[in-house]
């Protein structure tokens, strides 16, 4: 019931109303903590390439994310334990992830692996400890493999020499509708899984959704393929670079029973740390990892090249 002299509300007033309520539900997308400076940079015969680059003339350490995540989302948690430590900390995004390089060609672990090379190269920041968690984990074998020579360590994390389970080989079938599911409804998926982790419309899920919906559904759905496919058993063994795996002994994706298998192929030291496999941005991961670059020797100065132009 309208009340005597009282004008009705105007279109522009409802519409401001109703932004106002729908503004104050969600969180605006700031991260969570100060990130390094973001960097591009030409890399010829491939595209631009995007990284965190902490500066500084401390040893390098290049990061490397897992999947479905970014460099941000994988390990904020982790830059100002590392830049305080005294490393100059790299951290790329990889193709169809984050604002890593969109290319018309099929998602390839080893296009993910050559890029990262190739930015070390570009930045005359070689050779580094090269650090890989989870699907990450993957790419830096493939880096130490097919660039030995821009690698001083490797530190892997939450991850395996292979994806081939019978029931991993089942959930790697079913890509086709994950693609389906992020291509025709990215927000509402990424908000549900967060959700089940607790973060719901909170200002840390606001953040996480906004970064997870800069990926390509294409390429994530083709990188779940890729990990199928992985498969490092055949030549882990004769890789010639000091080691160490960080085992997240409460990982319910990555079993540490195959985090551990690794490791022995490797040769590798273990340092093991109480954490399920979403749980890397803890203190008490950094702790483990820290511990891990000492072991590889990240501390000890390396021999760089002159780096190439770049923006």
């Amino acid at each position: 019931m309208e009340l005597p002299g009282a004008r009705p509300p105007t279109v522009a007033l409802v519409a401001s109303v109703a932004v106002s309520r729908f503004s104050r539900s969600l969180a605006p997308p700031e991260p969570p903590v100060r990130l390094p400076p973001a960097r591009t940079i030409f890399a010829p015969g491939r595209g631009e390439l995007f990284l965190r680059d902490s500066g500084g003339d401390g040893p390098t350490v290049m990061l490397l994310h897992g999947w479905m995540a970014s460099a941000d989302i994988n390990w904020f948690g982790a830059y100002d334990a590392l830049i305080e430590a005294g490393y100059r900390v790299l951290a790329i995004d990889h193709r169809g992830h984050g604002r890593g390089l969109r290319s018309i060609a099929r998602f390839r672990l080893s296009d993910c692996a050559d890029d990262a090379a190739a930015a070390l190269e570009l930045l005359g920041a070689v050779p580094a400890t090269v650090v890989g968690y989870s699907m990450g984990g993957a790419i830096a074998q493939l880096v130490a493999r097919d660039h030995a020579g821009v690698v001083s360590g490797l530190v892997l994390s939450g991850t395996a020499q292979d994806w081939q389970d019978p029931r991993e080989r089942r959930f790697w079938r079913a890509m086709g509708a994950l693609w389906l599911l992020l291509a025709l409804a990215p927000r509402r998926v990424w908000r549900r899984a967060l959700r089940q982790e607790g973060l719901g419309d909170t200002e840390a899920g606001s953040w996480l959704v906004s970064e997870l919906l800069r990926a390509s559904a294409s390429d994530l759905a083709e990188a779940g393929r890729e990990l199928g496919r992985f498969d490092s058993r055949p030549w882990l063994d004769g890789l010639q670079t000091r080691a160490a795996v960080v085992v997240t002994t409460k990982d319910r994706l990555v079993a540490p029973r195959k985090q551990r298998t690794l490791a022995a192929a490797l040769g590798a030291q273990v340092f093991e740390t109480p954490c399920d496999h979403l749980e890397v941005i803890s203190a008490k991961y950094n702790l483990a990892l820290l511990k891990a670059l000492d072991a590889v020797g990240a501390h000890e100065p390396a021999t760089a090249t002159a780096p190439s132009a770049a923006t």
